[in-house]
């Protein structure tokens, strides 16, 4: 329960630095509160959606929507930097996204979700002790 606590945590920080590094890029930006919130909102709908056994598609699907409303409340601009501040946070999420997966065996969008071969070895580790 501890490592999911954890990994819940990492992926709320994770995804709050994309859309907080996003806004930062492209406008003014937010403040970091704003973007840890946005964080909890897209990882917790996503984790929730998981809980409740739904296909991969929607899992997936869910965060989007949640994520793009709040960054445009937190903005407060134009449809279209709102846009592009969007798809530049997308930009940046994907390469925390590939880094943490590669380099540290973290699935930073569904705390839940073992990347391939993370179960093999958590099953071995569990046999040495």
């Amino acid at each position: 329960m501890l490592g999911y606590i954890i990994r819940y945590g990492m992926a709320i920080f994770l995804t709050s630095l994309s859309y907080y590094f996003g806004s930062q890029l492209v406008t003014d930006g937010m403040f970091f509160w704003q973007a840890l919130v946005i964080g909890f909102l897209v990882v917790t709908i996503g984790a929730v959606t998981e809980k409740f056994g739904a296909p991969i598609w929607l899992i997936v699907l869910m965060p989007f929507p949640i994520g793009m409303v709040a960054l445009y409340v937190f903005l407060a601009e134009t449809m279209s930097v709102w846009f592009l501040t969007y798809l530049v946070t997308l930009m940046i999420y994907t390469f925390i996204h590939i880094i943490a997966s590669y380099f540290f065996r973290f699935h930073s969008l569904i705390p839940a979700w073992k990347l391939s071969g993370e179960k093999e070895s958590n099953e071995k580790e569990a046999t040495q002790i």
